[in-house]
């Protein structure tokens, strides 16, 4: 079995209302860094929140490292679009606050200071370790909420369109940070995105769904680039090109004619 397995996953809101998933199987291996995309309303974020344990799906379910998911755990830490910082908490007191929580019983104090300011310095925050929320930008903010994640030492990363409210700089930055992470770190991700490119440049699968209502998985894209990945060297790389046009080609057939993708 994989390390993060997802078995026949369904899920319904209400008894007599239509699925919003259906029968949505995939594997992840330990390491591995996948991408969920599909349009609005394609239960992208449900899946993840399943994956979470804040929801519990219909049928099929979660099995991680050989543990079922039922409920919220350490063992996955989710960053969300928005930071869910606590404001009147300084950047390290917030990646404190989760590490005090999940690692008391592992780590002394001194450890658990040295651990936060060890992830500080992963997303190159440590400059800012002492100001709140209000007093950095919102790709520190980000970057912050990263680092709180990282630093409860999850099984897997759970990221839903963490990017999506930063500016185009911002973003590719951040981006870039993520992957320097998941090269030194081996972390397995599984990330929600509307960002074709960004999907393309950060994951070793693609896994696109179709429309909803009853969403399932419409096709898997294996991105066969090597890393550590430059997103300048690979503007023109044809794989890169050719895997940005597979997806784009599934989702535009998907928003002209949902039947041609299905």
């Amino acid at each position: 079995m994989a390390f993060l397995q997802i078995s026949d996953i369904g899920i319904r809101f209400a008894a007599n209302a239509p699925a919003v998933l259906v029968n949505v199987s995939l594997p992840i291996e330990r390491g591995d860094y996948v991408s969920i995309i599909g349009h609005s309303g394609c239960g992208k974020s449900t899946l993840l929140n399943i994956v979470a344990g804040l929801l519990r799906a219909t049928d099929g379910g979660v099995i991680l490292d050989g543990r079922e998911v039922n409920s919220p755990g350490p063992d996955r830490a989710v960053v969300f679009q928005n930071h869910s910082l606590l404001p009147w908490l300084t950047c390290r007191e917030n990646i404190s606050l989760a590490v005090d929580q999940v690692l008391s019983g592992t780590k002394s104090r001194r450890q658990r200071a040295a651990w936060v300011d060890e992830n500080l310095e992963l997303v190159r925050m440590m400059p800012h370790a002492d100001k709140r929320p209000n007093e950095i930008s919102g790709g520190m903010k980000q970057r912050i909420g990263i680092a709180r994640a990282l630093a409860m030492q999850p099984k897997v990363l759970l990221l839903d369109e963490p990017f999506g409210a930063l500016d185009a700089l911002t973003r590719a930055h951040l981006q870039d940070q993520v992957m320097d992470i998941h090269r030194r770190l081996g972390t397995t991700v599984m990330m929600i995105t509307h960002d074709v490119d960004e999907a393309v440049l950060l994951s070793d699968r693609i896994v696109m769904l179709t429309n909803g209502p009853e969403s399932t998985i419409g096709e898997i894209l294996t991105v066969d680039l090597p890393r550590p990945r430059d997103r300048l060297a690979l503007a023109q790389d044809p794989r890169f090109l050719a895997a940005r046009a597979a997806v784009m080609r599934f989702l535009y057939a998907r928003h002209r004619n949902p039947a041609e993708a299905a």
